[in-house]
This record gives structure tokens, sequence and C-alpha cells, in this order.
């Protein structure tokens, strides 16, 4: 089912998950969906890679946590981020490298200092290969950076590339 694309989240420049200028990050740009989910755009490369031509299982729970943590920020102004208390992943099916997969994450719990979440690593065929479900507690990013200068770190980009509608099966 194809979903509106509302907004598209900030990035940051080194972050190993969304850092533009990270040489060995996965580059992960996230889009706020009109389903509420927060949609992760990937394409792992052989520097992801664990067993020749497959993710390695700790970068697959990598983008599943950033996802999760950065899915309370769907629908809100103000920038709240999660810090992982704990996650639980289950692994289904092999990662590819060189294929882009969206991770699909959502809030299932929140209550005024924490929330809980669930993700998923879909495969270009629809199949479902990594599941996450986590708990957060929510922080502002100068708590969670202990910088004043983060937002220089920070930033949106918009490219003509990016989606209008993604679809999440």
């Amino acid at each position: 089912m194809k979903h509106k694309v509302l907004k598209k989240q900030h990035i940051s420049k080194m972050c190993f998950v969304c850092g533009e200028k990270n040489d060995f990050g996965l580059h992960a740009k996230f889009y706020e969906t009109d389903s509420n989910e927060l949609v992760a755009l990937i394409t792992p490369s052989e520097q992801h890679q664990g067993y020749p031509g497959r993710m390695h299982g700790g970068i697959a729970a990598t983008i599943l946590d950033e996802t999760i943590a950065r899915s309370i920020c769907n629908g809100k102004e103000e920038q709240i981020w999660g810090v992982t208390l704990e996650l639980k992943t289950r692994f289904r099916k092999p990662v590819p490298l060189g294929k882009e997969l969206k991770i699909v994450g959502r809030v299932t719990r929140e209550g005024s200092r924490s929330f809980e979440g669930t993700a998923e690593i879909v495969l270009p065929d629809g199949e479902i290969a990594v599941t996450a479900e986590g708990k957060y507690m929510k922080a502002s990013i100068e708590r969670i950076a202990d910088d004043p200068g983060v937002n220089d770190d920070w930033f949106f980009v918009s490219a003509p590339g990016d989606p209008s509608e993604i679809e999440i099966p």
C-alpha cells in the first residue's frame, strides 16, 4: 500500500546510520508517513557485510534501533529522540547487500518519559527479514549529545529524488 510522505527527518554529518559525511555509514534517509510510521531507506554496501553478500546482523540491529528511536518524532514539531533502554531482535532471513531496503518503524506505547516501538527490515520483494521491539527513554538531542554546539552537526537535506510516496507492504 502506498503512503504519502509528510516530512523528511533531520540527519547529521557523521552519524553511522544517517551521516552524509561518514564514508562507512548507511546514509539512511528517514521519512514520516501518513500511516504514522517512519520509513528509512538504505542500500547496504560491502562495508556493511558480515558473511559474503549479507548485511552484518549487528548493523541490521543498528538500523532497526535507530528507526524505532526516531519514530517518536512522527507528527511532532519538537525534536524528541529515543535513548535505547532495551532492544530485542529476531532474524528471519538474510539481508542482501546492494539492494534498497525499507525499514519501517512505529511507536506502540508512549508514556511521559519513555516509549516502546517496533520495526522491521523489508526486503525488495516485500518479505520481512529482521524484526525488533524496544523500549526507549525520551530525550532532547542536546541532552543526548551533551554538546551545546550540536545543532551545527544536525541539518535537513531535501533532495530532488526524495519520494512523495512510499510503498509499505
